[in-house]
């Protein structure tokens, strides 16, 4: 049995934290580190964890992380995770950022888009990105480790295997995504406010989403040429999940059912992948509350053009449910303990 911290504990992406790790068989949580809220039992922040978690949350101490800590999740904003990581990374603990940190390779990128100062590059060149299911390898060798963000993983898993298949064109890629409120985070905005989200579509941080560059770069590796897709995101008045509709130009002539075997065959031994048959299509409500990323396909004819559709939970497979994943994977663990849920449905 391993000992956890999650760092952030009282944010949406630590709560499924907590939620997962409750009945995962190799891991106990041990400590929720939250400053704002030090002290106080964590079951009356969240009346819902009652009788089920009622660790006291507690304020960071690096001496005490390192006594008896050996997985620690950062399921805190951008800009926290970079400066706590570096006091930590000589000590064999395995580190999982959920935030942009350690994401992008490069430090002006970061600057660029994140609007701050970025990690030392000690830490970029050491970090390993978790695409679970492209980057296994290198994930099952990693101590510290960058959690994906919720778009750059409905679209990578969506966009992979066309791309490293040649069969759709590097350039024009577009994406058109859609996410529930819970994406933005637990602190509420204008944006986020009752009033403004229900009955209302917004499209929001168009051409400057921190997810641009992190898409292109990692498409770009995957696929061995440069990529720079158009993602367009939009807030919709739901609590939580994702659907990317992508859009590429077609190399040569296909079928929709050839392609669809071909997705298939390409996660064939992937557990949380599902591509399903031909004319069916992914919903949020058919992944609500699993680590499932579900994939449709359509061969546009008419435009030459390959539609490709996935759906992920945001909180899931966008954020906890796949660090709980990458963490398995790093273990030597079967995948999908502590995953192992049906979607909630309806």
């Amino acid at each position: 049995m391993k000992n956890a911290a999650i760092v952030g504990g009282t944010g949406y992406g630590a709560l499924e934290l907590i939620r997962l790790l409750h009945t995962h068989t190799e891991i106990k949580l041990v400590k929720v580190i939250s400053h704002s809220q030090d002290g106080m039992a964590i079951s009356s922040v969240y009346p819902h964890l009652k009788n089920m978690e009622d660790i006291a949350l507690e304020i960071l101490e690096i001496p005490a992380l390192l006594q008896g800590i050996d997985i620690i999740f950062f399921a805190t904003p951008a800009g926290i995770a970079k400066n706590i990581i570096p006091e930590l990374a000589d000590s064999g603990m395995q580190c999982i950022d959920l935030s942009g940190d350690l994401r992008l390779s490069s430090q002006d990128q970061y600057k660029a888009w994140y609007k701050a100062e970025a990690a030392n590059e000690d830490l970029l060149d050491t970090a390993i990105y978790g695409l679970s299911e492209i980057n296994r390898s290198q994930i099952k060798e990693a101590t510290i480790l960058s959690n994906p963000g919720c778009f750059p993983t409905a679209a990578l898993l969506g966009l992979i295997p066309a791309l490293q298949h040649e069969h759709i064109h590097t350039e024009g890629i577009i994406i058109d995504g859609k996410t529930g409120v819970s994406g933005a985070g637990k602190t509420p905005s204008m944006r986020t406010h009752f009033p403004e989200t229900n009955d209302n579509l917004t499209p929001y941080k168009i051409g400057e989403h921190q997810h641009i560059p992190e898409i292109d770069q990692y498409l770009s590796e995957y696929s061995k040429e440069s990529v720079h897709a158009t993602l367009t995101t939009h807030l919709v008045p739901m609590t939580r999940g994702i659907v990317c509709t992508m859009y590429g130009r077609l190399t040569d002539q296909q079928s929709t059912e050839r392609l669809i075997e071909e997705y298939q065959h390409f996660y064939e031994k992937d557990r949380f992948v599902r591509v399903l048959n031909e004319r069916e299509f992914p919903s949020t409500k058919g992944v609500y509350g699993s680590n499932f990323c579900d994939i449709g396909l359509h061969v546009d004819t008419r435009t030459n053009q390959l539609i490709i559709i996935s759906a992920i939970d945001n909180l899931m497979k966008g954020a906890a449910g796949q660090a709980i994943q990458n963490v398995n994977i790093m273990n030597g663990w079967d995948e999908r303990k502590g995953l192992n849920h049906i979607p909630m449905y309806p």
